[in-house]
């Protein structure tokens, strides 16, 4: 793969005896000293190609490194874990040309990193936050780089670093080679490329599936309730020596690493509140095999590179095709074989089946793994442990002979199988909603039968009714919840005063009940209703506001096709109230004099009536006015005197301005 010695003996110590297409395409020999614009997808092992390209540039035909001084070499990363594995894979590989290799990242004491440069450095990796921070301070000198490297450079545009990485590159040598790798390439890396490479040669490696050939992807409907059991049953169903489990916010992280802890599952957590030390400690358990199960956000879904990691596990989708590729990215590398697993609860399928057509895969679909099926996987695994596999020593020989003089073989193997099983999470009893119902077929009535069950229902009820605002709307995602059902099992749903009453498919009833009673607890109930709801209930409406629409008492199949009857047909309307006789409004008929009539206008203007007051308005008589009269009597004519305001208004409204 390479022509350096030094980097030869590391690879053959490591067996990489095959190399990934990218490392092929970066090592040819049209490739050798020129910028590189490579996309690759994550887990093609571009870190051990660009740890290569770079060699010739760095060492030429020499072994080994001279002293440290100003860096020669820069790599930028996106996250810290995966500037921290281009250390930790940098370690390895250039060990035996001496090479001092530091890094800079965010989370991390920025004088011990100072220290470090200032001791000299050959390699420098870091983010780009912390790397620009650096050159700010003058705390590196970039002055003699020969080779500048951007790792997930898509990543980093998205992350918002952009402004970061063009002051980092504004401050390298103009000779400088650069390499930048991408799983993508937007317009953002293109222009990138046009402005800081020169003649780039673009390399571009993808396999045919638009992904990784090593990956199985797996589609599992669940209950939106039992996502967290169903975790729990795939982690054991599989059971690889190392696995992810991916949620969308921290607060999803805190919960399911807390109840994979509490059933004896050694997990750990990764998300952004974490600290770096923490976030060390945590992928070092992971490493070392104290711990076999992460639960993290997307912060772990680029970079992290963990030994044995053979499953991947969504608990939450993710947002886009991408992120599925990224997340599922973390198992299937370096020529390994991996499983990728999507909880998809009934409502998420078509988002599903989006994202699987983005990466261009046909999704499987299948119910969650039962707890029968991992019982008879853990009886196979218990026949293959290396306990009873392996050849016993002359102390087990002398135990084991002890033991038989004082049990029976059956007894001992009884108890054998009992510490096997004591060491294991306990699978959950997860049910499989079923496949959602054909588009065309969601307009059709279902007919269940008669209402004891017997046909094919079962009658349910729910302490909820009338008086407690009850509707169809809003009972019924609260019963697929609680029963793990989807609308295609419920039928007919009764509502009373103080109750509901619904039936459910006698194919789901069982599992229904079952699922109830797991859900037991709150102000809600439902229990079995043996019989169906009794003809002597009362179903008349509640009083109060009188019901719109159709009756919430009697309310009909949720999916059943709408009457094409007409409103005066159905029972709950009485016979249409008798019309107003017609008046012909004339001039007596108009309102009564006072405020103007509301809604009632005459000429575009509303209408006015003078008031006809029982006594007159003022005790002299020279003011009193019938209705409809001028002023009579002594005095006519005259009105009272003006009294004058302040702000010289004399009540006459002021005329208004002609429009321009």
């Amino acid at each position: 793969m390479t022509t350096n010695p030094a980097l030869a003996r590391a690879l053959a110590e490591r067996d990489y005896n095959n190399p990934t297409p990218v490392q092929l395409a970066v090592l040819a020999p049209e490739a050798s000293g020129r910028d590189l614009l490579v996309s690759a997808q994550t887990g093609s092992g571009k870190t051990v190609a660009y740890g290569l390209a770079m060699a010739e540039t760095l060492l030429g035909t020499e072994e080994r490194f001279a002293a440290a001084s100003a860096p020669l070499a820069l790599v930028v990363a996106p996250t810290r874990e995966l500037a921290l594995q281009v250390q930790r894979e940098f370690a390895w590989l250039y060990a035996a040309t001496g090479a001092r290799v530091v890094s800079c990242v965010g989370g991390m004491d920025p004088r011990a990193e100072q220290r470090l440069l200032n001791q000299g450095a050959h390699i420098v990796v870091g983010t780009p936050g912390r790397l620009r921070d650096h050159l700010e301070r003058g705390r590196l000198d970039l002055s003699a780089l020969r080779v500048a490297v951007l790792d997930e450079a898509d990543e980093m545009l998205d992350l918002g670093f952009r402004e970061d990485l063009e002051f980092i590159l504004d401050a390298t040598p103009p000779e400088r080679q650069s390499l930048l790798f991408s799983a993508t390439m937007p317009r953002g890396i293109t222009t990138l490329a046009k402005n800081y490479q020169r003649d780039a040669l673009r390399i571009e490696v993808a396999t045919a599936e638009g992904g990784h050939a090593d990956i199985e992807y797996r589609t599992i409907r669940v209950a939106p309730t039992e996502i967290d059991h169903a975790v729990v049953n795939v982690l054991r169903f599989y059971d690889t020596p190392t696995a992810i489990v991916f949620c969308n916010t921290r607060e999803a992280v805190r919960r399911l690493h807390a109840m994979l802890q509490e059933r004896q599952f050694s997990a750990v957590a990764l998300s952004g509140e974490l600290s770096q030390n923490e976030r060390n400690h945590a992928l070092q358990a992971l490493r070392d095999g104290r711990a076999r199960v992460c639960v993290a956000t997307d912060v772990a879904a680029r970079g992290i590179d963990l030994p044995n990691l053979g499953l991947v596990i969504h608990a939450d989708l993710p947002n886009d095709a991408e992120s599925l590729q990224h997340r599922s990215g973390r198992t299937g590398r370096a020529g390994r074989k991996g499983v990728s697993v999507l909880l998809v609860p009934p409502f998420r399928r078509r988002r599903t089946e989006d994202l699987m057509r983005g990466i261009g895969v046909v999704p499987v679909w299948s119910g969650p793994p039962t707890a029968e099926e991992i019982r008879g996987l853990d009886h196979e695994r218990m026949l293959l442990d290396p306990v009873l596999t392996d050849d016993p020593g002359e102390d087990d020989v002398a135990a084991a002979q002890t033991l038989l003089a004082a049990h029976s073989p059956e007894h001992i193997a009884a108890a054998l199988v009992r510490l096997y099983r004591a060491g294991l999470p306990a699978p959950e009893e997860v049910a499989d909603p079923g496949e959602p119902r054909n588009v065309r077929d969601r307009g059709t009535q279902r007919d269940f039968g008669g209402p004891s069950g017997e046909g094919g229902s079962a009658w349910f009820r729910l302490n909820i009714g009338r008086r407690n605002n009850a509707d169809p709307r809003w009972l019924l995602p609260l019963i697929c919840r609680r029963g793990n059902v989807t609308r295609k099992d419920i039928g007919a749903i009764r509502i009373f005063d103080e109750e509901t009453a619904f039936e459910v498919g006698l194919a789901a009833a069982d599992r229904f009940g079952k699922a109830v009673r797991k859900a037991e607890g709150g102000d809600v109930t439902i229990e079995p209703l043996p019989g169906g709801p009794s003809s002597d209930r009362s179903e008349r409406p509640a009083r109060g506001k009188p019901m719109r629409g159709k009756p919430r008492h009697d309310a009909p199949r949720h999916d059943a096709p709408r009457s094409d009857a007409p409103r005066s047909d159905k029972p709950w309307h009485d016979a249409p109230p008798a019309e107003k006789p017609f008046r012909d409004k004339g001039f007596h008929d108009r309102p009564a004099a006072g405020k103007p009539a509301r809604g009632k206008k005459a000429h575009g203007k509303a209408a006015f009536d003078k008031p006809a007051f029982d006594k007159p308005a003022f005790d002299k008589p020279s003011f009193d006015k019938p209705r409809g009269g001028k002023p009579t009597g002594a005095g006519a004519g005259e009105r009272p005197p003006k009294r004058n305001r302040p702000d010289g208004f004399d009540g006459k409204p002021k005329a208004k301005r002609p429009r321009p």
